[in-house]
């Protein structure tokens, strides 16, 4: 029997959640079934193709084969409703789940709540003064985010039904993703840290099935390995943070952490700012920060829409939206919340520079993510934690169309290769060129998402990138709270200077490689091949359909936080204003009251008109620079065009050998001593302790048996007699 309980401090107006435990239970029914779906198509055995490629190496090694081309893995077990039920529970549940979210939301919306709606079901950690609940937490943070994972993830889950449909994996395809919107959910809705860490574990196993689902071919296997590693690295700092909460504060509850640590934990002191580092060495690990961030580009082993999913709306925002929920501790630790901004923007600048070589569509587009999560870092680091949430939620709309899209060119294009055998690499943008001609629909819907993340107004990532960039610059000037902090003896203006500049060269690039992207796959003559060219075709309405709904948020998404008073921004204040800084204040209320606590009223800040006027002439020339640098109908295909010769050019695509440089700092240096440990310490001392204790045993055993146990009826007789005697003569002493 659950404990069900509902609160709702200091709430104004009447809200009382709807079904809000279905929104979560939703995604993890679909799993069920779909896990019941899977393991009863394995049971009848599998196709009789072989291992299933993946997308990276289904032409590389002369196959012709791609998970969305019907003739790959003729399968004649299989029966129509274990495409069918997948294709209408794991989109169903996620759909439902959105709805009951948006009945929330208009409810929320009638309501006044300053402060968050729990609701408890069961007492979950009972354990002295250690008392954790299973509950959930609704508030405008929790409640954005709820309809970012469900709606995108929706979106995300019907492009899949056209794009996975034949594999021969697919309900176990579609029960994975549907565990992965339930784990996500948890995550952002849990009312404590270690709810919030039962789903940040959660994805973090689903990113392990998810990027090595194709797990017969080594490489995607050891993605999967790879990213499942990196990650409980950064699980490692949250575990530390919370066992510092719990020994200093006595509580892991949100609500109460947050009123218990302005009291309890000294400004700025040695306390809080590790809680605040180690938060953030998890969220490094989740996010794909620096040094954390060699799982994230790797992940493209997994199905296109798995990047979608894992790297445009769900997973990799996590570590924002922690660093976003703890504000009031963040904005107590300013030395460490200008590590968090310093690193956010290094990173921003650095996967950008690796984008501008890449010849991989997915990876120019992983690369952009880590990027785009750098700013978004920046943001929350400098105190902007609005601005962080609202990139977050643009993000989530381009870069999702931005992956799905590639995943349309990767499926005309496998298709095309597939229908002529060519064994050409069909993610490689060398191979591609003039497409805008056969896929109309991708090419406007890309064309859409790349202006919005290039920061061309009126698109949503001008309103939300740029934001971040101005208050950087802003923070330079002194009107931030972060301003007033110090780093290693540097004022914190002369930090946020920095960021700023570094993030303007950021964003530049973004616009650079987006065009690049742009225009080797859709401008130019066709390289696919003469015979190639007549079977490249758009897809369905089922991969089409999301494209058109997430290039339209796209376009539309920025609106939704127009502030009035900035120069040229201003512009596009239809009534709206800044709808998203007045959603989310009750949620940063608490991180404000610090900043006046401790530092009194900070001085308005002064909107220039230079900011607004450089990142326009970024977005714009960033684009054009591209256009104007680069001549699509020069490249030639990737069998023909060179590699880079340049050690300039090298380095970019090689990634600066970072994971070679891991793998021999620490991938190698802790095999050779597992290996000592396992030989000398495991074999050696354990293995020789049991193992010299059993053969002990054993030779005792067999001197006994072979020299007492001798079989003969005489001898027991006499043994027997002797026996006797001796008894005898005890009892006659």
């Amino acid at each position: 029997m659950l404990q069900h309980t509902t609160e709702a401090v200091g709430a104004h107006g009447t809200f009382h959640p709807f079904l809000l435990g279905w929104i979560v239970l939703l995604p993890l029914l679909g799993f069920l079934i779909n896990g019941v779906l899977a393991l009863m198509w394995w049971r009848r055995g599998p196709a009789p193709a072989g291992p299933e490629p993946s997308e990276q190496e289904a032409h590389a090694h002369g196959g012709d084969a791609h998970p969305g081309v019907e003739e790959q893995h003729p399968a004649p077990l299989d029966k129509p409703w274990t495409r069918t039920l997948p294709s209408l529970v794991a989109p169903g549940v996620v759909l439902a789940a959105f709805a009951i979210a948006l009945v929330n939301f208009w409810g929320m919306l009638g309501a006044e709540l300053h402060e968050p709606v729990i609701e408890r079901y069961w007492s979950w950690m009972p354990v002295g003064s250690l008392q954790v609940d299973a509950a959930l937490q609704l508030d405008q943070l929790s409640m954005l985010m709820t309809l970012i994972i469900t709606g995108v993830g929706a979106l995300i889950h019907v492009f899949s039904v056209g794009y996975m449909r034949e594999d021969p994996g697919y309900p176990r395809y579609m029960a994975y993703l549907n565990l992965f919107i339930f784990f996500m959910l948890v995550l952002v809705l849990g009312a404590s840290y270690p709810v919030m860490f039962v789903g940040w574990e959660g994805v973090g196993l689903c990113s392990y099935l998810l990027i090595g689902f194709w797990f017969k071919e080594q490489a995607n296997a050891d993605a999967g390995k790879k990213a499942f590693i990196v990650n409980r690295i950064g699980d490692a700092g949250f575990l530390i943070a919370m066992m510092l909460m719990f020994a200093n504060l006595g509580t892991l509850s949100f609500s109460e952490v947050f009123a218990a640590a302005p009291g309890g934990l000294a400004y700025g002191g040695v306390v809080v700012t590790a809680v605040c580092l180690f938060l953030f060495l998890g969220a490094a690990g989740k996010s794909a920060q620096i040094p954390l961030y060699i799982w994230l580009p790797d992940a493209m082993a997994g199905p296109t829409p798995v990047s979608a999913l894992i790297h445009a709306a769900t997973m990799v925002t996590a570590g924002v939206y922690l660093v976003v929920r703890s504000s009031v501790l963040f904005t107590m630790a300013p030395t460490a919340s200008l590590v968090v901004a310093l690193i956010g923007a290094l990173t921003a600048i650095f996967a950008a520079t690796i984008g501008l070589k890449q010849w991989d569509i997915k990876k120019v587009l992983a690369y952009s993510t880590v990027s785009q999560l750098g700013f978004m870092f920046a943001a929350v680091g400098m105190g902007a934690y609005v601005a962080g949430v609202f990139h977050l939620m643009t993000h989530a709309f381009f870069k999702a169309c931005l992956f799905l899209g590639s995943g349309a060119v990767i499926y005309a294009m496998h298709h095309a290769l597939h229908a002529t055998h060519n064994p050409a690499d069909a993610q490689d943008m060398r191979n591609m060129g003039g497409l805008k001609r056969y896929l109309p629909v991708t090419f406007a819907t890309m064309g859409i998402a790349t202006l919005a993340i290039a920061g061309v107004p009126p698109f949503a990532g001008f309103f939300s990138k740029d934001e971040i960039i101005g208050a950087a610059w802003l923070g330079a000037g002194g009107t931030s709270p972060m301003a007033q902090a110090t780093l290693l003896g540097i004022p914190g203006t002369a930090v946020m200077g920095f960021i700023g500049g570094t993030l303007t060269i950021a964003a530049l690039l973004t616009a650079f490689y987006m065009g690049r992207m742009m225009l080797y796959t859709f401008f130019g003559p066709n390289r696919t091949g003469a015979e190639e060219e007549r079977h490249l075709h758009e897809a369905g309405p089922t991969m089409t359909v999301p494209l058109v709904a997430l290039a339209t948020l796209s376009a539309v998404g920025g609106f939704l936080n127009v502030e009035h008073e900035v120069p040229i921004v201003g512009w596009f204040d239809f009534g709206q204003g800044a709808a998203l800084h007045h959603w989310l204040h009750p949620v940063i209320a608490g991180s404000e009251e610090v900043v006046r606590a401790n530092l009194g009223e900070l001085m308005e800040p002064h909107h220039a008109w230079w900011p607004i006027v450089l990142a326009i002439v970024i977005g714009v020339g960033g684009l054009l620079l591209a256009r104007a640098l680069l001549n699509p109908d020069a490249l030639r295909p990737a069998g023909v065009e060179p590699d880079y010769t340049s050690a300039p050019e090298r380095v970019l695509y090689n990634k600066y050998w970072i994971d070679e440089l891991y793998h021999a700092l620490v991938v190698r240096p802790v095999n050779v001593v597992s290996q000592v440990f396992y030989r000398v310490f495991d074999r050696g001392i354990i293995d020789g302790i049991v193992d010299g204790g059993a053969r002990m045993l054993q030779g005792i055993g067999l001197y006994t048996g072979t020299r007492v146990q001798t079989g003969q009826t005489n001898t027991y007789a006499f043994v027997i007699i002797i026996g006797v005697l001796v008894v005898l003569g005890a009892f006659t002493l």
